[in-house]
């Protein structure tokens, strides 16, 4: 991780879960990190962690609609302005929502597509436009992607989350092939987690928790540590080396 020290990355969704820990593991590591996310007091709050824990790095909070792209283009023209661009682009943030296919409300597919599909979309397009304006040839896009993204659970209400995790998978390797075309070095990366205690499955189920205590008490699952110690794997590979995508979940999880 030598060579990212002081070099600049985004983390959407920075200020819970995986997203926190991504942050917090990528300052540790000496990288100045522009976190993300509407609710920018937590962020605030693990910059202050880092700070106190000594890391070397810096942890720059940022408040951010990720379903608003005019939010996404004034954040990349802030970074621009204030640390010349970026050079690792974390997309994580995502939500799910219990909106079936038969019963489903339309404004919820609307927003899980716009924050899992279009605003992961936008990132990677102003990420790597940062980059290339810079002559950036060893960046590193990676996609917070899900186990949903290669196979449909027997849920109704995780449905309409996997397809628009499906196509997280497609976007990435999209990505790989595009980037490929364009002759440069920067490289595309999936990370799709099984279970991971977080409050994800606390928001997806918020009118019934007792689902979401029931999810993440049938196996050991994985903690927001291990997908972030997953990012620092993928970014230590030598140069020559493409991960395309890593399925990282808990020993004890059947699907």
């Amino acid at each position: 991780m030598d060579r990212w020290k002081g070099r600049v990355a985004l983390v959407t969704g920075a200020s819970v879960g995986i997203g926190a820990a991504i942050a917090k593991s990528l300052v540790q590591h000496g990288m100045k990190v522009v976190g993300c996310a509407r609710n920018v007091e937590q962020i605030q709050k693990l910059a202050a962690e880092c700070v106190s824990s000594g890391f070397s790095g810096t942890l720059i909070p940022y408040k951010c609609d990720l379903s608003v792209e005019d939010d996404m283009i004034s954040m990349f023209s802030w970074i621009k302005v204030q640390h010349q661009g970026i050079d690792v682009c974390i997309n994580n943030a995502g939500l799910a929502l219990p909106e079936p296919l038969l019963s489903g409300k339309t404004s919820g597919w609307r927003t899980m597509m716009d924050v899992n599909v279009i605003a992961l979309s936008v990132c990677t397009r102003e990420a790597y436009q940062s980059m290339k304006e810079r002559k950036i040839d060893d960046g590193h896009i990676i996609n917070i992607n899900s186990i949903c993204g290669h196979r449909v659970v027997n849920h109704a209400d995780a449905h309409f989350y996997s397809a628009s995790k499906y196509a997280v998978t497609a976007l990435t390797e999209g990505l790989r092939q595009e980037l490929r075309e364009a002759k440069t070095h920067i490289r595309a990366t999936c990370i799709s987690p099984g279970l991971v205690e977080t409050e994800f499955a606390y928001r997806l189920f918020s009118e019934n928790p007792e689902i979401a205590v029931a999810t993440y008490t049938s196996v050991k699952c994985l903690q927001a540590v291990d997908i972030a110690n997953s990012v620092v794997y993928v970014l230590s590979a030598p140069p020559h080396v493409q991960i395309g995508d890593i399925e990282i979940t808990p020993v004890e999880q059947s699907m």
